[in-house]
């Protein structure tokens, strides 16, 4: 068996350990051309908690959602203000069952014991497994013109088992990372 150098192993090493770890919630943002967020000083929500149509399991999701979004935007320096609103603030969830493949995964090992010197090399089958996709969609209205002035978005794999109030919050708080705080300047085109 030919000897194989440390380097090409070590390479060959990283290069598996990075096929096998997951991808990170996947986040985009915009804003509207010319939209000065930091002028506004209030947000209300689009539709009232008590119009709420979730199914009711999901009612608790919907409480976490807007305690998070509650707390991004006044720690963000607006004020919530039920009856005149210069933002209004509306969100989606949404799911969908996908597929991850591995494909046949290969390994080469090399070691030695006093004197004796030993390799293998393996190769596996590759596997499908099936997960649930998530994305949570926040919309940012201007409240006199009617129409969006921001949008923050993330999606990745859900655990159904995460989704208390603190692992929400952080969802929330990478999916408005890019919202401007109150009184900071507008980014310069």
């Amino acid at each position: 068996m030919p000897m194989l150098n440390r380097p090409v192993c070590l390479i060959v090493a990283a290069l598996l350990a990075g096929c096998a770890t997951t991808a990170p919630p996947q986040h985009e943002s915009e804003a509207a051309p010319g939209a000065n967020l930091a002028a506004y000083s209030t947000f209300g929500w689009s539709h009232p908690a008590d119009e709420a149509t979730a199914e009711e399991p999901l009612r608790i999701l919907d409480v976490n959602i807007r305690e998070a979004i509650r707390a991004e935007m006044t720690g963000r320096g607006y004020t919530e203000d039920a009856d005149n609103p210069g933002l209004l603030v509306h969100y989606e969830t949404a799911a969908a069952d996908k597929v991850r493949s591995s494909p046949v995964r290969f390994g080469i090992g090399m070691g030695s014991f006093g004197g004796n010197v030993g390799g293998s090399v393996n190769m596996g089958t590759p596997s499908v497994q099936s997960y649930q996709e998530g994305r949570l969609v926040i919309h940012v209205i201007d409240a006199a013109g009617k129409k969006e002035v921001w949008y923050g978005t993330i999606s990745g794999p859900v655990d159904r088992k995460k989704l208390d109030a603190v692992s929400v919050a952080k969802v929330v708080a990478l999916a408005m990372q890019d919202f401007p705080a109150r009184g900071a300047s507008p980014p310069s085109p």
